[in-house]
């Protein structure tokens, strides 16, 4: 224990001595009791501290407080496109993040063909929505028949519905869809959401 104060005095001795520059740069030397056990340092962390009057980050968008729809934005060649505008309708601040899920339905609410595919522009990035904002997400789709799909009449079944779920949860949204059949076997293509 002696040896450990003398070792302790000498660094502040050494310290005294330097620059003030010198000083700052010292290392904190930890002085342990014989009796303590050896605990390794705790790296940085990343992550911003937060102290107790910080306002509380914003929970990820759900089902209950979105509305949903999808706006038809131009159509050429084949090719329709559109999109998925999601609104925050709940009281507080809430976050989407990455991709939404998108099933489209027929009259009675079952599945019609649907192959959702993520498109890499714009990339996933968190988009926090004050209460009544929106955030949006591309589609793209085709009405030209492909494979072994008719082309004497529809492609494939009108949706007259669609269900969404927003990103990283689990229960969907119910929207209108009413934009015509989706040919490829209901191929659509979809961005991650963006602030709208």
């Amino acid at each position: 224990m002696r040896r450990l104060v003398a070792l302790g005095a000498l660094a502040v001795a050494v310290a005294a001595c330097g620059s003030p520059q010198q000083a700052a740069r010292q290392s904190t030397i930890v002085v342990e009791s014989p009796t303590s056990s050896e605990v390794p340092p705790v790296p940085p962390s990343s992550a911003p501290a937060t102290s107790a009057g910080s306002a509380p980050a914003s929970g990820r968008c759900t089902a209950a407080v979105l509305a949903g729809a999808v706006e038809s934005t131009e159509a050429g060649a084949g090719n329709r496109y559109g999109k998925l505008v999601v609104t925050n309708n709940g009281p507080s601040p809430c976050t989407v993040n990455g991709y939404s899920g998108l099933q489209l339905l027929d009259a009675a609410g079952n599945p019609v063909p649907t192959d959702l595919r993520r498109t890499p522009d714009p990339a996933p990035s968190p988009v926090v929505l004050a209460p009544g904002r929106a955030a949006a997400a591309n589609l793209h789709w085709t009405v030209v028949p492909s494979g072994d799909e008719p082309v004497d009449r529809p492609c494939q079944a009108e949706a007259p519905r669609a269900a969404a779920i927003p990103p990283d949860e689990t229960e969907p949204m119910s929207l209108q869809w009413g934009l015509g059949p989706v040919c490829a076997g209901g191929k659509i293509e979809i961005s991650a959401f963006y602030a709208a």
